[in-house]
């Protein structure tokens, strides 16, 4: 069973940081991009950062300098450096990957994990 399974979310102050990491599985050969999403109660989900296998990164103006994205393409994980925290950064993250090859599978375009709640306190 394919799947992208997120941890490292929590609760922290305002100021604090966290680590998000997302972990793909499921007869995976490469991912070609992976990413962070996140929707706050009563809004739209938005992107927070991707990144390709050649590690070009992008991210949102609201976490630009204080969010770091990774990846190790080894064992196929993203990961998410959260500093700085914010209220405003109260979400759920969530990871995306998209142009997923698989061995001996279908290939996905697009596959997204189930979440993982970050709460920052003011």
């Amino acid at each position: 069973q394919v799947q992208l399974v997120e941890s490292g979310g929590g609760l922290v102050h305002t100021g604090g940081s966290l680590r998000l990491s997302c972990a793909a599985s499921g007869s995976i050969l490469s991912i070609n991009t992976m990413g962070w999403y996140r929707q706050a109660p009563g809004k739209e989900r938005e992107l927070v950062a991707t990144i390709t296998s050649s590690e070009a990164t992008n991210y949102a103006d609201s976490v630009k300098g204080r969010f770091t994205i990774s990846r190790d393409n080894a064992k196929i994980t993203v990961y998410l450096q959260m500093n700085s925290l914010k209220p405003e950064d109260t979400a759920v993250y969530y990871c995306k990957a998209e142009g997923v090859r698989r061995l001996l599978r279908t290939n996905l375009l697009e596959l997204w994990g189930q979440g993982t709640l970050v709460t920052v306190s003011s």
